[in-house]
Order: structure tokens, then sequence, then C-alpha cells
């Protein structure tokens, strides 16, 4: 799947616009604009993801700074084909982001596990995997559905068979709200380089259901 330059949805007044057009989703939150970019459209305002994704990694479980790697990651992924970013707005006030693109088959996703999984788990082949790269939400704007709507507007449409992320295991509101939604822990994995944390990898299939804000909300 392309990486939808120009594609977006836009409604106010808490509302999710689900791409396919299918549904829409209030949500307890008003007024927040939900919008689907590109790369192309991700990199105009890559300044404000990365200072929102600063602030939200200066609070724990994180409490480090990786503003300078979130920088060159950002760079590599948005230029990726099928990479695809979902933000929310409240006016022109970031609240919200959720970003992701598709596996390739020589990704190093698997490389790292701290216990091996099947073959048939890890293989990757063209459209089988999309990656949720980040998920994050301002903490005055949590538990108002906007990650779910923004978990959601990504992954809508999405032609893979599943979709995978990373999270730590003591971030407990997003390990709660993931499952509820719908995800499942398969294995762990950590970073080679020294002082890296462990991460929880998670897997859902696609095409998930939009559950009009049921699960835990984050």
């Amino acid at each position: 799947m392309g990486a939808r330059q120009g594609a977006g949805c836009h409604r106010a007044a808490g509302l999710f616009c689900n791409p396919g057009g299918a549904e829409e989703v209030a949500l307890s939150a008003p007024d927040i604009t939900f919008r689907l970019l590109g790369g192309q459209q991700a990199a105009e305002h890559a300044a404000e993801f990365q200072a929102l994704h600063e602030q939200v990694h200066a609070e724990p479980p994180y409490r480090r700074d990786d503003n300078g790697p979130f920088a060159d990651r950002f760079r590599v992924q948005r230029r990726q084909p099928g990479f695809v970013l979902a933000e929310a707005r409240h006016g022109g006030y970031l609240v919200g982001y959720a970003s992701g693109m598709p596996l390739r088959p020589s990704t190093d996703w698997w490389r790292h596990l701290t216990a091996p999984l099947p073959g048939e788990v890890t293989a990757e082949h063209p459209g089988r995997t999309f990656a949720l790269a980040d998920l994050l939400v301002r903490a005055a704007w949590r538990r108002q559905g906007i990650a779910r709507a923004l978990h959601d507007l990504v992954l809508a449409g999405r032609t893979e068979e599943r979709a995978t992320l990373a999270v730590l295991p003591g971030a407990a509101a997003a390990q709660h709200a993931l499952l509820s939604w719908g995800w499942r822990k398969v294995a762990r994995t950590r970073d080679p380089r020294p002082g890296s944390p462990v991460y929880d990898v998670l897997l859902t299939s696609l095409p998930v259901s939009s559950a009009g804000g049921t699960g835990q909300p984050i």
C-alpha cells in the first residue's frame, strides 16, 4: 500500500473519520481534528512530532531523552514506502499522533528477541506486517479516546495480514489498553546497544475492527 500522499480525513466536534468512509466514531474530546498524512506531509511538521515525542519520553516509565535517535529514525521511516501518520489537533495544536510503515523482508524487527520464536512467526514477505512505530498523546489529553482513534485511523484500510509494535513492560496504561484492543504479547526484544531497555513485542491481526471507543482508553 502506498504512502497515501495527500490522503486525509477532517472532522470537528470530536469525530474520527474512517478513511474508508464507512463510519464515524464520536469521542469524548471536543473539537479534535484527525488527519492522515503521508511521508512528505509528515516531514513538513517533523519538528512538532519530535517535540511531542521528546515531551512524552521525558515522563515515566521512559525518563530519557532520545530526541536525537528519534529524529534520525523518523527521517528514515517517513521515506519508506507505505509510511503513514495520523495526527490529532485541537485547533492547530498537536495533541497526539500515531505512525508506522510496512516491514520489509530484510527487517531486523525480529533479530534481537530475548528468546527465539518459530520461523513462521518471524518470516516476513511483502504485505505481511505493518509496524506501528509511535502512538503518543499529550498527558492532559489522555483517557479521552484520542489514542484509540489514532490507532484505528492509522491501521484502517491496511492490506497487510497483521500489525506489530513494541512497548515497555512498565508502560502499564498502554499495555492494558493495547491488550483490550486485541493485541497480544508474543516476545521480548532488546537492542544490543549498551543501556537499551527491554520491550514487549505485540501482534494483532488485520484488519482491525473499530470498537467505537470500547476497551481501555489511554
